[in-house]
């Protein structure tokens, strides 16, 4: 049992101290490690559309879709170490909504496409028994690219157009979960989790009445925590499809295929 609890914490401190960083990096997966028994890798293919709220003054909806492959390193039932290669558009809302009558814009949403990001994980599991157990995980992304868009704006009679950036995504997820073995092989799993996320914004005028300017804004998640669920499923050879719900102040789902060698 020390040896075990060692282990899980000598694998998150290796990640803590990699620089962390991103927006949602990708589900969390079941508590229990997908490495085979004698330790060895795995590989998964994701999709996660994720929605958040992000806060300045204003609130805005964080939108992103998000595709990513996973290399994991790790040993059945134990701990187990994974890496993310990730792309992700991002929408937000009202990012240039004018609460003004002198400033009028076509549009108020935000809009950019897919840019790459990286994401670090790990994960301990501890069995109670052959069809219960508990485990931990941490996770923490980064996306150095820089999400651009613009709006045409008409303010006191002067058109001009008006750029917004966005850049400088992170986030960290720390969280645990109990889980399930049901009949087939199935795993149903369930639990908290708590984060910090944060990105830089900054526009190109400063428009009175538009929520941001040209003085660096920072926006930060809105809600300090929230829950996840879902399901592993085993599927052929070595394959296994993996369904996940995240609830934080809005509602993310996302599923990947799994391959253990």
């Amino acid at each position: 049992m020390k040896k075990r609890l060692t282990r899980i914490s000598l694998i998150f401190f290796l990640v803590a101290a990699f620089p962390p960083g991103a927006l949602a990096g990708g589900m969390f997966g079941p508590p229990q490690t997908l490495s085979a028994a004698a330790g060895g890798l795995n590989t998964a293919i994701g999709y996660l559309y994720h929605e958040d709220t992000y806060k300045n003054h204003p609130r805005h909806k964080m939108r992103h879709n998000i595709i990513y492959s996973q290399a994991a390193w790790g040993k059945s039932g134990m701990w187990e170490i994974y890496g993310r290669l990730a792309a992700a558009d991002m929408k937000m809302s009202d990012a240039f909504r004018s609460c003004l009558p002198a400033a009028m814009n076509i549009g108020s949403e935000f809009h950019d496409y897919w840019k790459f990001f990286g994401t670090l994980g790990a994960k301990g599991f501890y069995p109670v028994n052959r069809f219960f157990g508990g485990g931990i995980f941490m996770q923490a992304s980064y996306n150095p690219g820089k999400y651009t868009d613009e709006t045409p704006v008409l303010y006191n009679g002067s058109f001009f157009v008006a750029d917004l950036e966005i850049k400088n995504l992170w986030d960290i997820n720390l969280g645990a979960g109990l889980q399930a073995t049901l009949p087939g092989g199935i795993r149903a799993y369930a639990g908290p989790f708590v984060y910090l996320a944060r990105a830089d914004a900054r526009m190109s005028h400063n428009i009175p009445g538009l929520p941001l300017g040209t003085e660096k804004t920072f926006l930060k998640n809105k809600s300090p925590g929230g829950g996840y669920f879902g399901a592993d499923i085993p599927l052929i050879r070595g394959f296994r499809l993996n369904i996940e719900g995240q609830y934080t102040s809005r509602f993310s789902a996302g599923a990947a295929i799994s391959y253990v060698y």
